[in-house]
């Protein structure tokens, strides 16, 4: 008897404790839940290293276990607190369970709007939740985003006055920016032309642009200076430039089948499409080769030095006749019937076959080799996005890179590529763009367009 008691008080004793057990979990797993520790997540997109108009953020914040309750958006300077956004979440369900724990939001802060000042300025993100650490505050999530305020664009004016600029030819601007200014230069309508600070022996801020009229701009292009700083402020302005018109030759050239037979078999590397015939050859060579071969001098033309490397008037072929001209618009014929047309930019010179060809002024070898339609070709590199070109060359005398002088010997002319006889085809690029040659084997033209400008910067 006395051992069946003991055994129910052992039961009743297990049971009690397995009771109490059950209970101090439930209340350590209730007080786990409320006390939790976690911290709200925080994500903000972009993070802009600088402030300059009204800026579009992405603003994310979660909890996933108590759940979000309070969020203040605000932006320090100066010992100032502006408040930009505040959000209380309600407390929803049991334990929350229904309530906030995931919002996502598009947020617009304008610095004008906020009347924030030049300078530093911080960006803070805070949340809390519905735990009740920090005093039943909630756990505390913080994001600092550190942003310069910068709402003024750099400034830019045109120092020199009178700009004279033919169709197909060449300006040149000084102009002077503010000290925040990390770009700058001449647009022609979209074409861009980066401008280059001068020596540092001249006033600071101080900038040369060289800026082509290609042959066949509209008579009123849109033409003005262009300067932005690290912020991306960009300003622009106005300056005088006066368009003069031009006109260009128009020519017209046979192509015999004889013509075709000499140079096609140069284009062997070129893939033709099996059982296409001469004359298709011929366009396709005279179209589409034609323009991959100006993408790559508009790329080498990149490829400048920051210096103005030339002196003087260029070189001219010696002892050399004037066989086509700058922009001659250039009609083929075959058999009497107009196949194609295209315009020719540059200069082609005939001397006796195998020429020397002297450069035409101080540079930089920055291509050398054979290119499509132009054959055997080498440009120079003249500074400041001035380049000159040599092709249909039948031998190369100087390496990539090498540095030469004005009148120093690179090669001799002739019929490499697409052309009919030994000539040297000179041309002039500013920036990427074909000018005029002539202007530059012009000694006066360079003193009125060119010196008396550069002289202002001394």
């Amino acid at each position: 008897m006395k051992k069946s008691k003991a055994k129910k008080r052992r039961i009743v004793y297990a049971f009690v404790l397995i009771v109490f057990l059950i209970i101090l979990f439930l209340v350590g797993w209730f007080f786990a839940i409320l006390f939790e520790g976690e911290k709200p997540s925080i994500s903000l997109e972009p993070l802009p290293k600088f402030f300059t108009k009204i800026q579009e953020f992405t603003l994310s914040i979660g909890d996933s276990k108590r759940g979000l309750k309070r969020l203040i958006i605000s932006v320090k300077q100066g010992g100032r607190e502006i408040s930009v956004l505040k959000k209380e979440f309600p407390f929803n369900g049991l334990l929350n369970r229904q309530g906030v724990h995931q919002f996502k939001k598009e947020i617009f802060i304008d610095p004008l709007v906020l009347n924030l000042a030049q300078g530093r300025a911080d960006l803070y993100i805070q949340v809390w939740d519905y735990s009740r650490r920090g005093g039943g505050d909630g756990n505390h999530g913080l994001v600092q985003h550190k942003m310069i305020v910068d709402t003024i664009p750099p400034s830019i004016r045109a120092i020199s006055r009178q700009h004279n600029i033919n169709k197909g030819g060449v300006g040149l601007v000084v102009y002077q920016t503010s000290s925040d200014t990390e770009e700058s230069g001449v647009f022609v309508d979209d074409h861009f032309s980066p401008g280059f600070p001068v020596n540092e022996k001249s006033q600071e801020g101080i900038h040369v642009s060289y800026f082509a009229l290609s042959y066949n701009t509209s008579t009123t292009p849109k033409i003005y200076l262009w300067a932005k700083d690290m912020a991306d402020n960009a300003s622009k302005t106005t300056f005088y430039v006066h368009v003069r018109r031009k006109n260009f030759r128009k020519e017209r050239l046979t192509i015999s089948d004889r013509f075709l037979e000499r140079i096609l078999p140069y284009f062997s590397f070129y893939p033709f499409d099996p059982g296409v015939s001469d004359v298709k050859k011929f366009l396709i060579i005279n179209n589409k080769l034609r323009k991959e071969n100006h993408n790559i001098f508009v790329k080498v033309a990149k490829t400048t030095h920051p210096d103005k490397l030339w002196e003087g008037s260029f070189l001219r072929l010696k002892n050399a006749a004037t066989m086509a001209r700058f922009a001659d618009l250039r009609s083929y014929y075959y058999k009497g019937k107009k196949i194609d047309e295209q315009g020719h930019f540059g200069v082609d010179l005939a001397s006796l076959p195998n020429s020397p060809i002297q450069a035409a002024n101080n540079g930089k070898v920055v291509f050398a080799d054979r290119l499509g339609i132009y054959g055997f070709t080498v440009v120079l590199d003249h500074g400041q996005g001035l380049a000159s070109i040599y092709a249909h060359m039948s031998k190369i005398n100087v390496p990539l890179g090498q540095e030469v002088k004005k009148g120093e010997s690179i090669g001799f002319t002739g019929q490499t590529g697409l052309a009919a006889g030994d000539h040297l085809h000179f041309g002039i690029m500013v920036n990427g763009v074909f000018v005029n040659p002539i202007e530059w084997f012009d000694g006066h033209w360079i003193k009125d367009n060119i010196s008396r400008k550069l002289a202002l910067i001394k």
